[in-house]
């Protein structure tokens, strides 16, 4: 069920869920743009993504897609490994779900030392349940997923084989089918894994 659905149901509910969306997709996306630039690799700022500016990460269709399906994608960040090296191009792909990790932390605290009305309980439950999904989601090693670009790094024989699928035509829709057609156990992953993290931060 996509977030179109809750606009007339639950207007508050959409409006808090799209933002924090936005704002988690952002700064994933910025993540990534950040730490290749840090690491040497110029091309994300040459294509303008070293910026927290929502309109230079999120894609048109995944933001559709999104609003139609509840499953949607961010615009990647180029890169040049070449420039990045293994070892660095691993630590460009981690800092994805790693800023969405650190995100949740924030809000764990915050959770913990403010005093809080029902409304803003909810807004910080909300990015903080959306950024535990994006950081499991992300590390999935699947192809197109910063999980696989991790594990590639690791071992560069399966590296280039990601490569070598994700050069091809056809290789997104492929994944995007792969995840429609197994959302159910991909779901039921991502939830239990979330449940565990809500529940070690302690919220």
């Amino acid at each position: 069920m996509g977030l179109i659905s809750l606009l007339s149901s639950n207007p508050t509910a959409f409006v808090i869920i799209a933002a924090a969306l936005v704002l988690s997709l952002t700064f994933h996306e910025f993540a990534h743009a950040y730490t290749a630039d840090r690491l040497g690799d110029p091309t994300p700022r040459r294509y303008g993504r070293v910026t927290l500016n929502p309109i230079k990460h999120l894609d048109p269709f995944g933001t559709l897609l999104m609003l139609l399906v509840g499953f949607g994608f961010a615009r990647p960040v180029p890169i040049n490994p070449n420039n990045l090296g293994r070892w660095g191009t691993m630590w460009v792909s981690a800092a994805g779900p790693l800023s969405n990790l650190l995100i949740a932390v924030v809000c764990a605290v915050l959770l913990k030392v403010l005093p809080l009305t029902s409304l803003t309980y909810t807004i910080l439950m909300t990015v903080l349940s959306i950024n535990v999904v994006l950081a499991v989601f992300n590390l999935i090693p699947i192809p197109l997923l910063d999980g696989s670009r991790i594990l590639g790094a690791i071992v560069p024989s399966l590296g280039r084989a990601l490569n070598q699928f994700e050069a091809q035509p056809f290789s997104f829709l492929i994944v995007m089918g792969f995840i429609l057609l197994f959302q159910g156990q991909i779901g039921g992953i991502i939830r239990t894994v979330q449940a565990w993290v809500i529940g070690f931060i302690g919220v």
